[in-house]
């Protein structure tokens, strides 16, 4: 017996039967044109099909209606209207083709978006109660507004099995209009809708009923719902037990996919997608107790990542199905390598939210570690060999080069990678010495082991100079040198006297953390939070000074509430808004000079020790000593790398194009200018694959 044979037991819902218990319940994708689930949408879901998963969930918050925008301001699928048909077509017969199921979100987003996309309609809510995340007004929703929307769930439905779907989850989630009846925070009314729990789950239920008499019984229809709010004034695990109870009771709900935390503050918010900063499967206990209650099956998804987790979920019956969502952005193959028993090639999710908060931020979803999802169409998730073998020699053992090295590799070629230090992970490893942080290091430790799989010359503890790299008669070289901090951009700091430190000497152990600290944070990302988070948690009194509007603005919607509870637990001052001009010794403390980014006003702090975030500076001095003897001068043909295709393998016109002399050079990552890891994979990735 394997220990994941749980996972592999098939399951019926009505006429439906996945061919496992995993599925990737829906979410925001953000690859929409015009709201239609074009192309690039069905790559996506059909790549994860083929990697082996039971079922895809596409299409999280999709519209019902023209009243509810959504698909304008995040991409969601636009289901208001019969043109979307012909593009279900199309989708579902590519995910069926790979054997697995393919079901959608649908809902009425109410309060809970923004009035100003669309056709800028007035929002809707059951008492015009402003949702507070996206600081939405809206109006009191009218009796005949109520009718027709549930006609309009009904048709959005018709459109889904029309399109042939095997089923569709409904919203009750999130803070989305049906909940929002549910919920006495936001449902003050006097009518039949209002009141007690029976009037607040009338508009829910009549939706379920217009959907059944629009599709009939045979459809499978399933509904997203919390287990716990998570707010005082909001629904309780009683509630929504037999919130779930009567639903599940009625006959017209097929499953239940159940979730932890409400989402229309920006504190509950972080909770519906936990970060690598909250525990394993922490709103698991929710499903289950829903689970004991109801005859039908259960879905649950958070923070689930690997397979041992979820084959004891199901294996010990809390849930009937485990959705894997973030797990299979970072691996679509996930499945296939349970069931080959290569888990040890999973890559598995190391909960970034990399994906989720660009999706929180308009952009399309794409994973902190692998830069072919997403990108289907362009990026190769299984590398393919090259016709003729390659000698490649890569500099740097940070992501970029591991990432170089792997796919070089994978094509077949014979790589040699060198590091400098002892171990292989550039930043990552500094970056996982935060306490809320420590997860990224899987991100290095599944680029390490497949390097080991692969066979590749690792090269520790060795500086390469020019002379090293050509002494191994390289065909292809990749520079991936990394940066060092750039802690002397302003005069004022006095970096060369030392007056200042960097987060990477604070977070490497390189300089011991001192009694009161002033971090000075320029780009207000994951870096200056994680130190403050760092030298907080070692008792350090900690001021958090940034130039921009808030601290930690760029960490994204579901990490900055995360940081903002930690630091603030800790009593951490935030300064936004505010530059260091200056810094000077007085005596056995530093003087910290500061000025209003507006105004100008000058303020002073006396304290222990100063740490400058502000990014990095490329270590270049590699690559400009290989350069003059490269084929190609290490110039990046820009046209064909954005168009995905190979590389000249030439200096240009004066140059002939079968001159196989030298080698080629490429720099990626940040020596050639500082990014993120998804950056500097996507950089190596993006050439290697063409070696």
């Amino acid at each position: 017996m394997s220990p994941f044979d749980a996972l592999f037991q098939p399951l019926t819902i009505k006429k439906l039967t996945l061919r496992n218990r995993i599925v990737s319940t829906p979410h925001g994708e953000v690859y929409t044109e015009g709201g239609m689930p074009k192309e690039r949408y069905r790559a996506y879901h059909t790549e994860k099909a083929r990697g082996g998963i039971g079922m895809t969930m596409c299409g999280g918050s999709s519209s019902v209606s023209i009243t509810s925008p959504t698909p304008v301001w995040w991409g969601a699928v636009d289901v208001s209207h019969d043109r979307i048909v012909p593009h279900f077509e199309t989708l579902s017969s590519s995910v069926h083709a790979e054997g697995a199921a393919l079901m959608i979100q649908l809902t009425h987003m109410g309060r809970r978006t923004s009035w100003h996309g669309g056709g800028w309609p007035h929002l809707m809510s059951p008492s015009g109660i402003r949702e507070p995340v996206h600081n939405a007004t809206c109006k009191t929703i009218e009796v005949e507004e109520i009718e027709h929307i549930i006609g309009e769930y009904g048709q959005a439905v018709r459109r889904a099995m029309e399109g042939g779907l095997d089923g569709v989850e409904i919203s009750a989630a999130h803070q989305h209009l049906i909940d929002q009846f549910w919920s006495p925070r936001t449902n003050k009314r006097t009518d039949k809708y209002g009141g007690s729990l029976e009037n607040r789950m009338r508009f829910g239920l009549e939706v379920f009923e217009e959907i059944r008499r629009v599709v009939g019984d045979d459809f499978v229809v399933g509904m997203r719902m919390a287990g716990d709010e998570f707010i005082p004034d909001g629904l309780g695990q009683d509630e929504l037990l037999e919130i779930a109870r009567t639903y599940a009771g009625s006959g017209m709900v097929d499953f239940l996919d159940v979730i932890g935390s409400g989402a229309d503050t920006h504190a509950t918010l972080a909770n519906c997608i936990p970060s690598m900063a909250y525990p394993p499967e922490p709103f698991l206990y929710l499903a289950s107790a829903i689970k004991a209650e109801v005859d039908v099956p259960v879905i649950h998804a958070q923070n689930i990542k690997d397979p041992v987790s979820a084959a004891r979920i199901i294996a010990e019956g809390h849930v009937d199905l485990v959705g894997m969502t973030r797990a299979h952005i970072a691996d679509p193959y996930f499945m296939n390598k349970v069931r080959d028993d290569k888990v040890d090639q999973i890559r598995q999710c190391v909960g970034a939210n990399f994906c989720i908060n660009r999706q929180y931020d308009g952009l399309d979803v794409l994973c902190v570690q692998n830069a072919a999802t997403g990108r289907e169409q362009t990026m190769p998730h299984r590398i393919t060999k090259a016709e003729i073998k390659r000698r490649v020699v890569v500099v740097g053992g940070g992501p970029a080069g591991m990432e170089a090295a792997r796919v070089s590799a994978e094509r077949g070629h014979d790589v040699t990678l060198f590091e400098k230090s002892e171990r292989l992970g550039g930043q990552v490893n500094i970056a996982a010495k935060a306490p809320a942080r420590d997860q990224i290091a899987g991100i290095v430790r599944w680029l390490g082991m497949e390097l080991n799989r692969l066979g590749v010359d690792i090269r520790l503890s060795t500086e390469a100079g020019a002379d090293d790299v050509c002494a191994l008669n390289p065909d292809v070289v990749m520079v991936a040198t990394g940066g060092r901090p750039f802690v002397d951009e302003v005069a004022g700091w006095h970096a060369a006297e030392q007056l200042v430190v960097s987060s990477h000497d604070i977070l490497s152990g390189a300089v011991e953390p001192g009694a009161n600290v002033l971090v000075y944070d320029v780009n207000s990302d994951y870096a200056g939070v994680s130190c403050a988070d760092f030298l907080s948690s070692r008792e350090s009194l900690v001021e958090i000074v940034t130039p921009d509007f808030a601290v930690g603005e760029q960490t994204g919607g579901t990490t900055q509430p995360v940081y903002n509870k930690r630091l603030m637990a800790r009593d951490v001052v935030f300064t936004p808004n505010t530059g260091l001009k200056d810094v000077y010794r007085e005596g056995n403390q530093l003087i910290a000079v500061l000025a209003n980014e507006y105004t100008g006003k000058e303020e002073e702090r006396a304290v222990d020790q100063i740490v400058v975030e502000n990014g990095i500076r490329p270590r270049e001095e590699l690559y400009y000593a290989l350069k003059s003897d490269s084929r190609n001068n290490g110039q990046i043909d820009m046209e064909a790398l954005f168009a995905a295709t190979p590389q000249p393998q030439h200096r240009g016109n004066d140059h002939d194009e079968n001159d196989s002399d030298g080698y080629l050079l490429y720099r990626v990552g940040d020596c050639v200018s500082p990014r993120d890891i998804h950056g500097a994979i996507y950089d190596s990735l993006r050439l290697a694959k063409d070696f």
